[in-house]
């Protein structure tokens, strides 16, 4: 297998949750090192979070775990400590990245601020992952991701005139605000070291990242037009662009290009419906083709979609899609060998795919909390005797103790 793309790059990664652990997880599947620097304590809380995998040490056993922190190593140190501080200094020293979730100003407090950081490393690349970003007037103030979608205005146009507001399905302010974001903000950093030598902050605040998925809505807002929930066309208030229910579930309908709705009048029999693609919920049209919908399955209107070539398609519960033959031919399955699991553990693959230098999602099982503290710290050039006296005075621990357990999120 070839080389991957960012084989050699040093990531220490001091985020937990969702944001971070999922921005340097695109990292890690493409060959980075990613470090997890965890607290001595009970370590990024999605360890001991949702279903477990029978069989795997307990603080690798959850399933939402595993999903984001394969391909990643373990250190575990006491940032507050003088010892756990001068030890995390050393890795950075040898680093190229840290990524960090912190609020605003948490590191300075611990006096490892990014200028200090980079004074020990000049060529580092600094990635702040937070909610409202690094300055600004709500810098320190606490969210989560249906705030930042409040906020920036996507909740607002998100349904019918009339509906309640509920939010999406996925955090689309975590993951396509702040991780991707984040991705790209290192990767472009990374670049420019490459040129210069020089490293430097990038700031990813999720809230500007959501705002960004609204750059076209945007512009109309700022010319003086701002669009309304459920009045948007790719908001549900076209009968082209609309789930449909049908006989036995929904349906989505993306007919948005004349031709596509064109060719479902005309494969469902309904010739005189093709002057009505752009009329409203509500309206004699929608009655009409709420009904044509209603009146087959999501298996029928899949196979009318194959023959007419219409921008239709079921909607899939999420189990059924991880079954689906699209997603296992695209390989978004995969099946990763974990330690004390009976057989390998299932989940989604990388979703970046690249002719020369594909990702690698099982270099490494997802570690225990602290597997790797020893070894990081050894490569690191840290003597024995240093290493010992860190674990003897806490700054620095391993695996925790068999007995220890915490619980979190449901």
């Amino acid at each position: 297998m070839s080389v991957l793309p960012l084989a050699g790059i040093t990531v220490l990664d001091l985020s937990r949750l969702l944001p971070g652990p999922f921005c340097s997880l695109m990292l890690a599947d493409f060959g980075a090192d990613v470090i997890k620097v965890e607290d001595t304590g009970m370590g990024d809380y999605v360890r001991w979070s949702g279903p477990a995998v029978p069989g795997v040490e307990r603080s690798a056993r959850s399933a939402r775990f595993l999903a984001l922190n394969r391909n990643k190593r373990s250190v575990r140190l006491d940032l507050k400590s003088e010892g756990g501080k001068s030890a995390f200094l050393t890795l950075v020293g040898q680093a190229d990245v840290v990524l960090e979730s912190f609020r605003p100003g948490v590191l300075e407090r611990l006096g490892l601020g990014h200028e200090v950081l980079r004074a020990q490393n000049p060529g580092l690349v600094v990635c702040a992952i937070s909610g409202y970003g690094a300055d600004g007037p709500m810098a320190q103030r606490a969210g989560h991701d249906m705030n930042y979608l409040g906020r920036v205005g996507l909740l607002a146009l998100t349904g019918d005139v009339d509906s309640d507001m509920v939010p999406p399905g996925a955090p689309v302010a975590d993951i396509g605000g702040g991780a991707l974001m984040g991705v790209v903000g290192i990767l472009a950093a990374l670049r420019h070291r490459d040129r210069t030598g020089e490293g430097q902050f990038v700031d990813i605040a999720m809230a500007d990242g959501a705002l960004s998925w609204l750059g076209m809505d945007a512009a109309a807002a700022l010319m003086g037009e701002p669009p309304r929930r459920g009045r948007l066309t790719l908001g549900g208030n076209a009968v082209c662009y609309r789930p449909y229910r049908c006989r036995d579930g929904w349906v989505t309908m993306g007919a948005v290009e004349p031709k596509f709705f064109a060719a479902w009048c005309h494969g469902v029999g309904r010739e005189e419906l093709v002057d009505s693609q752009f009329e409203e919920p509500g309206s004699a049209a929608h009655a009409e083709i709420c009904a044509i919908f209603a009146a087959r399955t999501r298996a029928e209107w899949t196979a009318f979609a194959v023959e007419h070539d219409c921008c239709v398609e079921p909607v899939l519960e999420l189990d059924e899609a991880l079954g689906s033959e699209q997603v296992l031919a695209r390989g978004m399955v995969v099946e990763i060998d974990q330690p004390g699991a009976e057989v390998p553990v299932r989940m989604l693959g990388v979703p970046v795919r690249m002719s020369h230098t594909p990702g690698d999602p099982g270099r490494l099982p997802a570690p225990s909390l602290g597997e790797h503290t020893v070894a990081v710290l050894e490569q690191a050039g840290l003597a024995s005797e240093e290493i010992d006296a860190l674990l003897a005075s806490g700054a620095a621990a391993g695996p925790p103790d068999a007995a220890i357990s915490w619980s979190f999120l449901p």
